[in-house]
């Protein structure tokens, strides 16, 4: 099922490198306007419109096919029921991010009434919770450790907090602040180590940070408004990223170089959340333009379009289930979209919480996805199937199976 979303045999590979050097060109064209005279400012910004108009079309002759054409032969996965198996209570206002630790059982969440808790998402306990010196806590993220925790919002900075055994400890003591933007915090996650973590800021920039020394390893520059969200490529060796804004633009970056070297420019509003899929071959996005998209990287384009004429608000977060076939999408009219990637219908749409939200991440082991809210909670929900026995979530012995 994964091998549909490579690239479609029609795509001469000549053509996409001659795309990705015009995408290349375009953008460097862009970064030398800002330093010219501005006698020549308005011929070289015409140029550079000319040759992004030139590059658009010839994008535009290898866009012959989409994914749901190419997966019209693949079996449809029908409708399926899915439960909400716990509902963490505790934030005194809106839930704002969340994380889940690589043990499959804790998670972070952040919220804008200025906390930080860790919870059990087996028992609903709160294990940790920390005050931060600010509201609108708008991220935070699990080290892959499970031994600390980084958050951040409109205090600019990004903060980590080793987590111990002792839960009466005063983690606020503890606090290290690794990164200074010179706007809010927007993302946070660490890389594949607890070493070094990704930032992304109000201020247009994503940066790549050492968390001992608190020093900035590389910056990255290319969004022309506030970036919102960012996801690191799922590989161990990876050194990729996405990032998304307020210029509606997808961007990934090589953290080796800090270049952008890729751009997808196709939403017609903000973009809130990217996230990659689990291959590292593509990424999907969903924006404020009510629409989920598809991009692949070895296409260079947008492949499919989640959206449906009845969803009029806006996406606030999306993610893949462990196998890729499914994408969840949460919307700021309070529901949960579950599509169906390589054919591009909806296959469930969830209800219960009480206002928008803010915020989904699948589990590690693909079992359960936890969704935050501005209603105040975060929910752990997944669905029944007929493929092996797991009773952490459901409390007695139903049959449940990895997303």
């Amino acid at each position: 099922k994964n091998r549909q979303l490579r690239s479609p045999p029609s795509l001469s590979i000549k053509a996409l490198l001659s795309s990705a050097n015009l995408v290349f060109l375009v953008e460097m064209a862009a970064q030398e306007v800002a330093s010219q005279p501005s006698d020549t400012l308005t011929t070289l910004k015409t140029e550079s419109e000319t040759l992004k108009t030139k590059l658009e079309e010839e994008r535009a002759k290898l866009h012959d096919v989409e994914l749901h054409q190419v997966a019209e032969k693949i079996e449809a996965l029908g409708q399926f029921v899915m439960k909400t198996r716990r509902t963490l209570k505790g934030h005194g206002n809106k839930v704002l991010c969340m994380d889940w630790c690589k043990d499959k059982r804790r998670i972070v969440s952040s919220s804008q009434d200025g906390k930080v808790i860790v919870w059990d998402a087996f028992t609903t306990n709160k294990e940790h919770a920390v005050t931060m010196p600010c509201t609108w806590v708008m991220a935070c993220a699990y080290a892959p450790s499970g031994c600390a925790v980084a958050c951040g919002g409109l205090d600019n900075k990004c903060s980590v907090y080793p987590l111990s055994l002792d839960k009466n400890e005063n983690l606020a003591a503890k606090k290290k602040s690794v990164a200074m933007h010179t706007n809010y915090l927007s993302a946070c996650c660490f890389t594949n180590s607890d070493m070094q973590i990704l930032t992304s800021s109000g201020d247009g920039t994503c940066a790549l940070w050492d968390v001992e020394s608190g020093q900035m390893l590389q910056s990255f520059h290319g969004h022309a408004a506030d970036v919102l969200c960012l996801d690191l490529a799922p590989s161990e060796t990876g050194n990729t990223f996405v990032s998304g804004g307020c210029d509606k633009k997808a961007c990934v970056w090589d953290m080796r170089t800090g270049q952008c070297i890729q751009s997808f420019e196709t939403h017609e509003s903000d973009i809130n959340s990217v996230r990659y899929y689990p291959s590292g071959d593509a990424f999907a996005s969903g924006s404020d333009d009510a629409t989920c998209r598809l991009y692949d990287l070895r296409a260079d384009r947008e492949v499919a379009i989640y959206s449906k004429e009845s969803i009029i608000f806006g996406t606030s977060s999306v993610d893949f289930s462990l196998s890729g076939r499914l994408l969840f999408g949460g919307y700021n009219d309070y529901t949960i979209n579950v599509w169906d990637v390589l054919k591009g219908t909806r296959v469930s749409i969830l209800f219960g919480h009480e206002n928008r939200v803010s915020t989904l991440r699948v589990s590690p082991d693909g079992t359960a996805f936890c969704s935050g809210s501005w209603d105040h909670t975060l929910r752990v929900t997944n669905r029944f199937s007929y493929a092996r026995l797991l009773v952490n979530w459901s409390g007695s012995h139903s049959v449940i199976t990895p997303l």
